[in-house]
């Protein structure tokens, strides 16, 4: 079988790959089926801190679905059922990963493509990306979660206007519009994604869980003045990264954080 998505390890980082260049790694419903697994790897690697996923530095993120598939996956409503559960799943897996997730994308990011790079946590973009939207193209409607996702990252105006015109756009505009935090130019995605990984590697990896924590339940409705929120809060100061913290400030030497 054809590895046409993979998992690498490089402590503190851990990079999913997507490796179907020859297809633009159009994703395949085995490619989303694996997914869950891959980002399960990659938080149980007690030395990764931070996940990565990109093309593969091969001048493409993800063009989109694999439309050959669609007669078969979504060829009756059962069938349609399920293809969507697998997705949704592997979606699920990143957005809720404990360790972040930066999505580095390069050329072609176009339907299931935005859905990968919105539900991460965030996405360094190359200066020649290309993004779209693209159900209406097709004769559908874009997954609720996604475009929830959507909605949240571009506000639901913006989001409206890419999905109600399903039109190809350019990696300033997808800056501009916050569907992405980052651009650089093409050679130094790949550079670009690692150095900022490595730059929320070297922090206190029990504030950086916690936050995400955080603001994912912030995002879902959770109060900021409830229980579960002030609890959460709380308990900063009772781990042990928040005391070597301190003492290393004080000591002004580079602190040994306890939490990995």
């Amino acid at each position: 079988m054809t590895q046409t998505i993979r998992l690498k390890i490089s402590p503190p980082l851990a990079e999913i790959v997507l490796d179907q260049p020859q297809r633009r790694n159009a994703l395949s419903l085995e490619m989303w089926a694996m997914l869950p697994d891959l980002v399960a790897a990659a938080n149980a690697h007690p030395d990764v801190k931070v996940i990565l996923l990109h093309g593969g530095g091969n001048g493409v993120f993800a063009a989109g679905a694999d439309i050959s598939e669609f007669p078969v996956i979504y060829g009756t409503q059962a069938a349609a059922r399920n293809s969507g559960r697998t997705i949704a799943r592997a979606l699920d897996a990143l957005e809720t990963s404990e360790k972040p997730v930066i999505a580095a994308i390069e050329g072609a990011c176009v339907g299931g493509g935005v859905s990968l790079a919105v539900a991460a946590d965030l996405r360094i973009a190359a200066a020649g990306a290309t993004f779209g939207v693209t159900p209406a193209r097709l004769g559908l409607v874009y997954p609720p979660g996604d475009m929830q996702r959507l909605a949240r990252l571009v506000g639901p105006g913006t989001a409206k206007r890419l999905l109600y015109t399903g039109r190809i756009f350019s990696g300033a505009e997808a800056l501009r519009m916050g569907l992405v935090d980052e651009l650089v130019e093409t050679s130094e995605i790949l550079p670009a994604a690692r150095a900022l990984a490595l730059e929320i590697a070297s922090v206190s990896q029990w504030s950086v869980r916690a936050t995400k924590r955080m603001l994912r339940g912030l995002a879902n409705g959770l109060e900021a003045e409830s229980p579960e929120a002030e609890a959460l809060f709380l308990e900063g100061f009772a781990n042990p990264d928040f005391a070597e913290g301190v003492s290393a400030f004080l000591g002004k030497r580079r602190p040994d954080w306890k939490v990995k």
